[in-house]
């Protein structure tokens, strides 16, 4: 009884969590949408191209300079939170924000250095080396923002951070609209520091008062921080190694199938990979921190593992089987018609998606362990995966092979976590998460297999199925 009411509220913070970060992330989404619709509008291809350009490097910066903190400090602080130590709760949250500090400073520095590289890299010019030096205002901003935006993840303070993501977000679109109209081409660059200033301001009204500056010396800074600096390097390398081979295919298909199929490839992975990717997020809002917290119990590890794996298939089965089966529609509806030949790719990556479910959660172990080294051997190697199925399956079947490269390569990177999981750690799973996944992937192969031979009856009937099947295991264990 007491497991099952521990479960059931487990289940109710990962299902609260999902909901209200999900929540966030599409409104994220969709002001995203209605600028991007403005600023074609009132200032055309140019605003669309210069906002890509201005935004692609202010990323790119960012994630070089950042060094992972936004991510990696969340652990230091959940462990802190774990022991009850007020005192030591407020001497991290201090070195995460005097860190935060720090690299914005030097992030905006080095901007500044490199703005007429990045002008002549972009435009072939010197002509815009102001706007990208005006981008270190920026760049200090987003710092300070991730370092609060840690901050109130690591204390699990879930919906303040929501509501700071929410206001800034918001924020920066309603001062960008006036922006966009007045000033047309000339307010690309406001609207971008608009942005970043609204977020800064949302995260600094909002952040956490509870723990305020404690009195920690400069050496102290140093060491407490070193910890989450090295895994924060190795989760940004992890990042670029992924990028870096992201970019080697793209530049292998435009040169072997032209632009064309860089789109639909593109296009493609949004729909599989990125929208899908707004579930993992919203559930890691939650679980990382809580993982954090008993990282050094395995026998707590395995039943939030477990747990995890479980409530993300059941979640992700109707969603993804209802995706495959109106894929035509959304295809239509996010792009045009003569883009229905993703239909086989994002089909099977659907189903891959169920395999990045279960390595997605196994591998949060690394991270809560603080194991850097192992996390970026694994990111290696899936990308290495990718890149090669990639590149071997479309050269056989054409973009459908795209489908087939992105489902082996996660069953593949599945079972590489597995290794570490199982035999580096000696973690185990539960029975109900090898029958749920043998379940869930069996019924989505199904469902592909009824969409692509148009047996609509069958298709709905299964997704019905699945949908009350899901609802039930869902509702039982809210109730717990």
């Amino acid at each position: 009884m007491a497991t099952g009411k521990a479960h059931g509220g487990m289940s109710r913070l990962i299902l609260k969590a999902m909901g209200i970060f999900g929540g966030v992330q599409v409104l994220g989404i969709l002001c995203s949408i209605i600028r991007t619709k403005l600023v074609a509008l009132w200032i055309g291809p140019v605003g669309v191209g210069l906002f890509g350009i201005f935004n692609q490097a202010l990323e790119m910066i960012n994630m070089a300079t950042n060094l992972g903190v936004r991510n990696s400090s969340v652990r230091d602080i959940s462990q802190a939170m774990e022991h009850r130590d007020q005192s030591l709760i407020a001497r991290i949250v201090t070195v995460v924000r005097r860190w935060s500090l720090w690299l914005g400073m030097a992030g905006a520095l080095i901007t500044l250095a490199i703005a007429p590289a990045l002008s002549r890299f972009s435009f072939g010019d010197y002509s815009h080396v102001w706007h990208f030096a005006a981008l270190a205002v920026a760049v200090l901003f987003m710092a300070l923002t991730n370092g609060e935006y840690a901050v109130l993840q690591g204390l699990s303070k879930l919906k303040r951070l929501a509501r700071v993501t929410v206001s800034g977000t918001v924020g920066g679109l309603l001062i960008s609209i006036p922006l966009f109209y007045f000033l047309r081409e000339r307010s690309v660059l406001p609207s971008i520091l608009a942005y970043a200033l609204c977020l800064l301001v949302a995260a600094f009204v909002l952040k956490d008062k509870q723990y305020p500056a404690a009195q920690v010396s400069r050496r102290e800074v140093v060491n407490m921080g070193e910890g989450f600096i090295k895994l924060g390097v190795f989760m940004t390398l992890g990042s670029f190694v992924s990028m870096l081979a992201s970019y080697a295919f793209v530049s292998w298909l435009n040169t072997r199938g032209g632009t064309q199929a860089v789109g639909f490839y593109q296009a493609g992975y949004t729909m599989v990979d990125k929208y899908a990717g707004l579930v993992f997020a919203a559930l890691g809002m939650e679980f990382y921190p809580r993982l954090s917290r008993v990282a050094g119990s395995d026998m707590r590890l395995r039943v939030f593992v477990s747990h995890e794996i479980n409530i993300a298939l059941m979640v992700l089965a109707p969603i993804l089987m209802l995706f495959v089966l109106l894929r035509v529609p959304l295809i239509h509806l996010l792009y045009r018609g003569d883009f229905d030949v993703i239909a086989t790719y994002i089909s099977w990556g659907a189903v891959g998606t169920l395999f990045r479910a279960v390595s997605w959660c196994m591998a949060f172990v690394m991270l809560a362990k603080g194991h850097g080294k192992i996390f970026l051997v694994t990111e290696t190697v899936s990308a290495v995966t990718v890149l090669v199925l990639n590149m071997l399956c479309y050269s056989q079947w054409g973009v459908d092979g795209l489908g087939y490269a992105y489902l082996l390569s996660y069953i593949i990177y599945t079972a590489v976590v597995a290794v570490v999981y199982f035999g580096v750690y000696r973690l185990k799973l539960n029975n109900w998460c090898w029958l749920a996944l043998s379940a869930t992937v069996t019924t989505c192969v199904v469902m592909v297999l009824l969409v692509n031979r148009m047996h609509w009856g069958g298709a709905i009937s299964l997704l019905v199925l699945v949908a009350i099947i899901s609802a039930r295991y869902t509702w039982l264990s809210w109730k717990g």
